[in-house]
C-alpha cells in the first residue's frame, strides 16, 4: 500500500476534489430520511395535513437527490480516471522492468506468469483502487453522518444501533481474512494457465502433426480444474462477508424497530421521527456491508500489487562497464572460461579460443555440447563464472551491454516478427534505412521476389506469427534485417535450418557478401553450411574436442569426421 501511494501521490489534488464531491453525495443521501420523516409528520391527523409544508419538503427532497446524484457521478468519473491512469503507469513500469531483466532472470519465470502480472494483476489493482475511492471514503462519511443524525433524533435508542451494528463488520472481516491465501493461489494458477494456453496456441501445427490434442486437453483440464477450485474457494469466502453482515444487521434492525415502536407508543418519539430513525438504522448498516466488499477487493488488489512490485523489484541486468564499443574490428579472445547455468552442472569447462578479424568460425557438435551457450556468453546474455572474453583486446565487461550487443548481428533458428508491415520488420535495427537500401538488402537475400508478390509489397501488414508466410520466408526476412544493418560481427545460430536446400544454396552468395571482412560465428547442424569456414570447432561436453579446417578434421578421423560421414545425419539435415 505504501508503494501504491507513491503512484497515487501525483493525483492527490484530484483525489481531494473527488472526496469533496463524495462528501456532498453522502450528505445529500443522509439528508433525505430527515425530510422524509417530516413529510409523514405533515400528514398525521385527520384533516391536519400541511399541504404547503409538504410540497416544500418534496421540492427540497428532489433538489437534494439531484445534487447527490450529480456529485456521485462527478466523483465516480474522477475515480475512474485516476484508476485507469495508475493502471497504465503500473503496466508501463512493470513492462520497463521486464525489459531490463537479465536473460537468466527471465528464464526463471514462465512467459505466461509475466504476462499475467502485467495485464490481469494490474487490472485487479485498478479495481481495488476504484472501489477504495468510490465506496470506502463515502462509506466512512455515511457512518459518521448517520451516528450524528441518530443521536439528534433519539439519544435513548441511538447507542443500541451504534454499539451493535459494527458486529457485522467484525464478522465479515473475520471471514474475509481467510480468503487472502486463495486469492494468492488464484493469481499464481492463472499465470500458469496463461502460459500453457500461449504454448498450445503457438504449437498447433505440432499438435496436429502428432495427434496430441487429447493429451493437450487433458493437461489443460488439469490446470483449469485447479484454477476452478482455488477460484471457487476465493469467490466463496469473498462472498460470505456480505450475507453474514446483512444477517446480523437484520437482527439488529428488528430489535431496534420493536424498541422504537414501544418508545413511540409511549410518546417519546413521533411517527415521522421513528421512520427517519429506522431509515438511518438501516442505512447505517449499508456502508459496513460496502466496506467489507471493499476490504475483499483490496485484499485481492494487494496480492496482485505484490506480484507487480515483485516483478519491478527483480534484480535488473547488471552493467559492469561504461565504455562504448565503437569502431569494432572483430578480434575475439576467449581465455579459460567456465560456465554453468545452475552453478552445479558445468556447461562449458576451461574453454579458450582466439579469432582474428574477418575469420569465419563454425561451431558444430551434438545437442547439449555448449554451442548456443557460447553464443549467449559472446552476447553477454550470461557472464562466465570464471575466465574472460575480450573484444579487440579489451575485456567485454568494460563495455556497456547495449553497445556490445549492437556490434553483433544475430540470426536465430527461431524467427521473430513483430506486428506491423514488412518494412517495419526489416528496419527494426536500422530505422533510418532508405527504401533503396531496404530493397537492395532484400534482393541480396532473395527475399525481394516473394515480398513484391505480397498484396501491398513492403507495406503488407504482418501478424506476430508472420501470417501466411512460410517458415523459410519468415527466416529470409530475419536474414534481410541483419543484411540491412551489417554490424562488424555476425552470429548465425542455425540461421538456415528452416530454409529448404535449394533456397539455402541461392542465398549462400548473399551470406558470403554479408560475412566478408566480418568476424562470423556459425552454429550449424547442416555441415554443408560450414565446409568453407576458416575454423571449425567440434564441441562435446562443453569443451572443444577438435579444431581446424574441414579437410583437416576429416583427415583426423575424430568426432567431426564421424558426424560428417553419418548417413542418417545427412538424410535428416540435408548436409
Amino acid at each position: 500500500m505504501k508503494k501504491l501511494y507513491l503512484y497515487l501521490k501525483p493525483y492527490m489534488p484530484a483525489i481531494l476534489v473527488s472526496m469533496l464531491f463524495a462528501g456532498i453525495s453522502a450528505a445529500a443521501s443522509l439528508a433525505v430520511p430527515i425530510y422524509a420523516g417530516r413529510t409523514i409528520d405533515c400528514m398525521v391527523g385527520i384533516g391536519a395535513v400541511d399541504m404547503p409544508g409538504l410540497l416544500l419538503i418534496l421540492r427540497t427532497i428532489a433538489g437534494v437527490a439531484l445534487t447527490g446524484a450529480a456529485s456521485s457521478a462527478i466523483s465516480g468519473r474522477i475515480n475512474i480516471r485516476i484508476s485507469t491512469t495508475v493502471i497504465a503507469s503500473l503496466r508501463r513500469d512493470a513492462f520497463g522492468a521486464m525489459t531490463r531483466l537479465s536473460l537468466s532472470e527471465i528464464d526463471s519465470h514462465s512467459p505466461g506468469d509475466l504476462q499475467s502480472r502485467i495485464i490481469a494483476d494490474a487490472d485487479a489493482v485498478g479495481d481495488g483502487i476504484l472501489l477504495g475511492f468510490s465506496q470506502l471514503f463515502s462509506g466512512i462519511l455515511t457512518i459518521l453522518g448517520t451516528i450524528i443524525f441518530l443521536f439528534m433524533i433519539s439519544p435513548a435508542i441511538a447507542p443500541v444501533v451504534v454499539i451493535l451494528t459494527p458486529l457485522s463488520l467484525f464478522t465479515a472481516r473475520f471471514i474475509s481474512s481467510r480468503s487472502k491465501k486463495y486469492f494468492t493461489q488464484q493469481a499464481e494458477v492463472r499465470g500458469e494457465l496463461t502460459q500453457f494456453c500461449q504454448e498450445q496456441v503457438e504449437a498447433q501445427r505440432l499438435l496436429h502433426a502428432f495427434g496430441a490434442h487429447e493429451r493437450s486437453k487433458t493437461d489443460f483440464n488439469e490446470i483449469n480444474n485447479t484454477l476452478s477450485d482455488v477460484s471457487l474457494n476465493a469467490t466463496f469466502f469473498s462472498s460470505l462477508p456480505n450475507p453474514s453482515s446483512r444477517f446480523v444487521n437484520n437482527l439488529i434492525y428488528m430489535a431496534v424497530g420493536m424498541l422504537g415502536a414501544l418508545y413511540a407508543i409511549s410518546g417519546g418519539i413521533t411517527v415521522g421521527a421513528l421512520t427517519s430513525f429506522l431509515a438511518y438504522a438501516s442505512g447505517y448498516a449499508k456502508p459496513f456491508n460496502e466496506i467489507t466488499g471493499v476490504w475483499t477487493e483490496l485484499q485481492n488488489a494487494v496480492v496482485c500489487a505484490g506480484r507487480l512490485f515483485e516483478l519491478m523489484e527483480m534484480e535488473p541486468e547488471k552493467e559492469t562497464g561504461n565504455e562504448k564499443a565503437e569502431k569494432v574490428k572483430g578480434d575475439i579472445d576467449i581465455r579459460a572460461i567456465n560456465f554453468s547455468y545452475d552453478h552445479v552442472k558445468p556447461t562449458i569447462t576451461d574453454f579458450s579460443l582466439s579469432v582474428k578479424k574477418g575469420a569465419h568460425v563454425a561451431i558444430v557438435g551434438p545437442t547439449g555440447a555448449g554451442k548456443t551457450t557460447l553464443v549467449n556468453l559472446l552476447m553477454r546474455f550470461y557472464d562466465p563464472d570464471s575466465g574472460s572474453i575480450a573484444l579487440d583486446g579489451n575485456d567485454v565487461s568494460k563495455y556497456t551491454r547495449r553497445s556490445l550487443r549492437s556490434s553483433f548481428g544475430m540470426v536465430l533458428q527461431e524467427t521473430w516478427l513483430r506486428e506491423g508491415s514488412v518494412r517495419d520488420n526489416l528496419t527494426l535495427g536500422r530505422s533510418f534505412a532508405t527504401d533503396d537500401e531496404i530493397t537492395e538488402a532484400a534482393k541480396l537475400t532473395k527475399a525481394h521476389d516473394f515480398i513484391r508478390k505480397l498484396p501491398d509489397g513492403y507495406d503488407t501488414m504482418l501478424s506476430s506469427d508472420g501470417g501466411s508466410l512460410s517458415q523459410g520466408e519468415k527466416q529470409l526476412l530475419c536474414i534481410t534485417r541483419i543484411m540491412l544493418s551489417l554490424p562488424p560481427l555476425l552470429i548465425l545460430d542455425e540461421a538456415t535450418s528452416s530454409i529448404d536446400t535449394r533456397t539455402e544454396q541461392k542465398i549462400q552468395g548473399a551470406f558470403r557478401r554479408m560475412m566478408q571482412n566480418r568476424t562470423t560465428f556459425i552454429v550449424a547442424h547442416r555441415l554443408s553450411t560450414v565446409r568453407e569456414s576458416d575454423i571449425i570447432l567440434y564441441m562435446e561436453g562443453g569443451n572443444v574436442k577438435e579444431q581446424g579446417t574441414h579437410e583437416q578434421l576429416l583427415a583426423a578421423g575424430g568426432g567431426y569426421a564421424t558426424l560428417y560421414k553419418n548417413a542418417d545425419y545427412h538424410a535428416a539435415n540435408g548436409g
